[in-house]
């Protein structure tokens, strides 16, 4: 394959051995064109790259995966979306193909899947890994399931920016100023946000964006 046929990708994760360690793992296979280490930052670079895909984490700052991609697949509806995470629940990878992802596969997956699941996704299939699988198949609903509560799935792509940004620990005024917003549209998020999840305090919205995912723990 020559350097010029090499498929155009773009990384995002905010942990940059990370970063360093899958860029040597597909430079045989691609090009990559950039690396970013928020989900803001991605969202800018691939509507000015235009890549061919993109290799994106789910906990990212700022703005997650799952939104990101969500934005991306707007202005970037031919660029194909692999998923490398650590979270393995059904959950987030129906989340991540149902907006519009080609691939799911996990951190801690063998290093030969990668490569696999970029070959799978650049030839128009979907790529999961098998470890999320069955549990996808199990967690399917049974007919006649009802009651489930309210989980972030329920809320809108605003509400779930405002949500993880409180959940990073920024004040009212940062996140407008982040989201191109008045500090009013915020707070007034921020109500609904706990009204629509019945919690009682900011300290609660911080717990809940940990709990689902839109904020690393360790970050």
């Amino acid at each position: 394959m020559t350097a010029e046929s090499k498929p155009r990708v773009l990384m995002a994760d905010d942990h940059s051995i990370l970063l360093a360690g899958v860029r040597k793992l597909i430079e045989d296979q691609c090009e990559v064109v950039g690396a970013v280490e928020n989900g803001r930052a991605l969202v800018e670079a691939a509507e000015r790259m235009q890549p061919e895909l993109i290799l994106l984490d789910i906990s990212m700052p700022l703005l997650n995966g799952i939104d990101a991609a969500r934005q991306i697949k707007k202005s970037c509806p031919s660029t194909k979306l692999i998923f490398l995470t650590m979270h393995s629940s059904p959950r987030y990878a129906s989340e991540a193909i149902k907006v519009g992802g080609n691939g799911y596969l996990l951190k801690h997956s063998a290093p030969d899947e990668l490569p696999q699941a970029i070959e799978t996704v650049l030839k128009g299939h979907t790529y999961l890994t098998p470890a999320v699988v069955q549990p996808m198949l199990d967690n399917l609903p049974q007919s006649g399931q009802s009651g489930k509560k309210k989980a972030v799935g329920d809320l809108t792509p605003r509400q779930r920016e405002v949500l993880q940004l409180i959940g990073e620990g920024k004040g009212l005024k940062g996140i407008a100023v982040l989201l191109n917003l008045s500090v009013k549209t915020v707070e007034f998020h921020k109500t609904c946000l706990m009204k629509q999840l019945n919690l009682h305090s900011t300290s609660a919205l911080i717990r809940f964006a940990i709990a689902e995912g839109l904020v690393n723990a360790e970050s």
